[in-house]
């Protein structure tokens, strides 16, 4: 009999991507993914990069390079989380990772031991829970609003839990619900952090789609004693196929990250690095970011629209300022997973909510993403969910 570790107990295949195996088929309207949208990556650009790269230092990179990654690139990074988040950094104190879910994969590894505590948003990210599960932590969920995570709930935590490792937060358009931390609300979380001392995972791959409102500074550009390590990403604003994110973190933090890595994986890819920062070397970045907003705000706008003129009032949802996502509740009688294979029935998919809720329930909940479906499928795929949530409704 084959025995596995015992953490494996812990673990079963994500909702998202099984369920993007059936929204595969072309005839399915797709809310279900965190896809971007294929039709604005900049593929003739990319191919004169990688032309130049092949060109000026081919054989570079096509070799192994060192495990913190590509030194252009992380130049690049570090001026840009100056310029757009306040965050005084460097490319000594950021580590490329394959995606930001890598990532998520090395803050569990880093952090966590058996039985250890995890405190996050609730609902939060799935592909974190399921990063860190591995490590077979306790998660407590802290009570959220409009606003996100609510303060008094989390220090009522921290004051009573003694085996909380790390926080994980994504304070810019939380992937399930889109939700931003007011400013009020960032300053009173760094206050506890720096009352409890306890390390923060700062997930930020969302935050320069912000369609209206004011940039609000990062939980990083906050932080005073060296706790916050953010997590960055080019899946958002660049390609997801690059797999390329990295870690921003002080010295002492930075240095555990650097050994997971090199224990786990060596280094991110060289050539997607170095094809990336020529790109970014090339062209504008920021010219790039501001098309993607544009036609991101105006599907979000499309669907919520949609949505107000279609949706029985029983059923409430988030109106996120930027991001990919929003969030619908139900009344709390539907179970969404049973709903959305009736959904399916109509070629149109989400994401049921359950499973961003690590300890369980609030199954009347579901995910929307804006981003990867025309207009015309919006608002098409919205009737269609309209259809089966007024069939479903008592």
């Amino acid at each position: 009999m084959i025995r596995f570790a015992s953490r494996m107990d812990q673990l079963k295949g994500s909702e998202i991507r099984e369920l993007l195996k059936l929204t595969a088929k072309p005839e399915i309207i797709s809310f279900a993914g965190g896809l971007p949208a294929p039709e604005l990556f900049p593929v003739k650009e990319m191919e004169e990069a990688a032309k130049a790269v092949m060109e000026e230092a081919g054989q570079a990179a096509m070799q192994y390079s060192s495990t913190e990654g590509f030194l252009r690139l992380r130049e690049q990074i570090a001026e840009r989380m100056n310029a757009k988040y306040n965050i005084k950094t460097d490319p000594d104190h950021i580590l490329m990772t394959s995606g930001s879910q890598q990532g998520l994969d090395y803050s569990g590894r880093v952090f966590l031991d058996k039985d250890d505590i995890v405190l996050l948003e609730s609902p939060s990210y799935l592909g974190a829970i399921n990063a860190f599960k591995t490590n077979e932590p306790r998660f407590i969920e802290v009570p959220t609003d409009e606003g996100g995570m609510i303060m008094e709930e989390l220090e009522k935590i921290l004051a009573k839990e003694d085996r909380v490792k790390m926080i994980y937060v994504i304070p810019d358009f939380q992937n399930p619900t889109g939700r931003t931390w007011s400013l009020d609300r960032r300053h009173k979380f760094m206050e506890i952090i720096n009352k409890y001392e306890v390390p923060v995972i700062e997930d930020n791959p969302y935050g320069e789609l912000r369609f209206e409102g004011e940039y609000l500074p990062a939980l990083k550009s906050l932080d005073t004693k060296g706790l916050v390590v953010f997590l960055g990403t080019f899946s958002k604003i660049l390609a997801p196929g690059y797999r390329l994110g990295w870690v921003c973190a002080d010295d002492e933090i930075l240095d555990k990250y650097n050994c997971m890595a090199q224990a786990a994986a060596l280094q991110a890819s060289t050539i997607s690095q170095m094809e990336t920062a020529k790109w970014i070397d090339m062209f504008d970045l920021d010219a790039h970011v501001e098309k993607i907003k544009k036609v991101y705000g105006k599907r979000r706008t499309l669907m919520i629209e949609t949505m107000k003129a279609e949706f029985p009032p029983e059923v409430t949802y988030t109106e996120p300022d930027g991001g990919l996502f929003l969030w619908v509740v139900l009344p709390e009688y539907i179970d969404a997973a049973e709903m959305a294979l009736d959904c399916l029935k109509e070629n149109v998919a989400y994401v049921p909510g359950g499973s961003f809720f690590p300890n369980g329930g609030n199954k009347n909940t579901f995910r929307m993403n804006y981003s990867c479906m025309t207009e015309e499928k919006i608002v098409e795929g919205v009737k269609r969910l309209a259809k089966v949530i007024k069939a479903t409704i008592k």
